[in-house]
C-alpha cells in the first residue's frame, strides 16, 4: 500500500463560505464554481465532506494525504485585499483537518509578502504551493524569490500545480483547460526553474504536478537546441496524477524512478489500481514511500 498522497484537494467549510461570499469570479453559487476561464462547474458535495474524504484515505492505504488550494481557482492571483480573506479561510480549514491530512500552503502572488507566508507555515504546513504561470519565466521567479528564500531557510518544498486558465470562449469544450492550458503551464514551468529557479535556489526542493506537463520528455530536443542534457537532481521531483503506466514509464526512463511521488488529484481523478503503475513493488514503494520521504524532508 501507497504512504503519502502529495496533491489532493479538499474544500473545507471555512473556504467554502469564503467562496460563497463572493459576488465575481472566483465563487461559488451554492454549489456551482464559476471562473473567468472555465465553464460553470458543478461540485459534487459529497467530493468535499470530511468524514468521507477520510473514509476513501484510510481505504486508500494512506498514511498522508496533502491537501492544496485548488489554484486554477485563481486565489492566489486576486489583489491582497481579495485574497487575503480566502487564503485565511483556506489555511484555518486546512490546518484543523483531520488524520492522515496534511497541507500545503497558499500565498498571494499579486503582492509578495514573505512575513505573512512565515505565519501560515508556523501553522504546520508542510511546503508551499505557487500556481505554475507565477513561476513560468525570470520574471515570476524574481517576483517570488522573497517565497522561496524562505522555503529555503526552513528547508521545506515547493508544489508547482497549474494556476488559472485564460479564457477560451464558449466553443471550448469542458475538457480544454485541463489538456492545453494547464500542460502548457506546467511545461514553461518546469523549464523556467532549469533556467531561472535552480540557479538562484540551489538548495529548493520542488515537486511538480502532473508529470510537469510531460516537460521532461523534451531532454533530447532541449539538448539538440544548445540547452544541455537533462542532469538528475535530487531535488527535483514530478506527481503524477492523470496519468498511466506509459507516461510514468516514460518518465522514469527520462529522470530515474527517484523522481516520481504520487499523486492522485483527488477528487478529480482516481488513484491507479497499480501504485507502482506496473513497474513493480519497488517502483510502488518509491513512489509512495520512499520519494515522497525525500522530497518533503530532504531525507532526515
Amino acid at each position: 500500500m501507497t504512504d503519502v498522497d502529495v496533491h489532493q484537494h479538499l474544500w473545507t467549510p471555512s473556504l467554502v463560505a469564503a467562496l460563497r461570499s463572493r459576488r465575481e469570479p472566483p465563487y461559488l453559487d451554492g454549489w456551482t464554481l464559476r471562473l473567468d476561464g472555465e465553464p460553470p462547474y458543478e461540485v459534487p458535495p459529497a467530493d468535499h465532506d470530511v468524514a468521507r474524504r477520510t473514509e476513501i484515505a484510510a481505504a486508500d492505504g494512506l498514511g498522508r494525504a496533502l491537501v492544496s488550494l485548488s489554484a486554477p481557482i485563481g486565489v492566489e492571483w486576486l489583489p491582497p485585499a481579495e485574497a487575503r480573506p480566502l487564503l485565511d479561510a483556506y489555511h484555518q480549514g486546512a490546518a484543523a483537518l483531520p488524520e492522515p491530512f496534511g497541507a500545503w500552503a497558499a500565498a498571494c502572488v499579486r503582492d509578495i509578502d514573505a512575513r505573512l507566508l512565515a505565519e501560515d507555515l508556523d501553522q504546520g504546513f508542510v511546503g508551499l504551493q505557487l500556481p505554475a504561470n507565477a513561476l513560468a519565466d525570470a520574471a515570476g521567479y524574481a517576483r517570488c524569490a522573497p517565497l522561496l528564500d524562505l522555503l529555503e531557510a526552513r528547508d521545506l518544498p515547493l508544489f508547482v500545480h497549474p494556476g488559472p486558465a485564460a479564457p477560451g470562449g464558449s466553443e471550448v469544450p469542458g475538457w480544454w483547460p485541463a489538456m492545453v492550458p494547464y500542460v502548457q503551464q506546467m511545461h514553461s514551468a518546469w523549464f523556467a526553474f532549469r533556467a531561472f529557479g535552480r540557479p538562484r535556489h540551489p538548495r529548493l526542493r520542488v515537486c511538480f504536478a502532473l508529470l510537469a506537463g510531460l516537460a521532461p520528455l523534451h531532454g533530447e530536443r532541449l539538448a539538440a537546441r544548445g540547452g544541455g542534457r537533462e542532469e538528475a537532481d535530487p531535488g527535483v521531483f514530478v506527481e503524477t496524477s492523470s496519468y498511466g503506466p506509459g507516461a510514468v514509464d516514460a518518465i522514469v526512463r527520462a529522470l530515474g524512478a527517484g523522481a516520481v511521488v504520487l499523486g492522485t488529484d483527488r477528487p478529480y481523478a482516481e488513484p491507479p489500481e497499480q501504485p507502482g503503475f506496473g513497474l513493480g513493488e519497488a517502483a510502488a514503494h518509491a513512489f509512495g514511500a520512499t520519494n515522497p520521504r525525500r522530497l518533503l524532508t530532504g531525507g532526515r
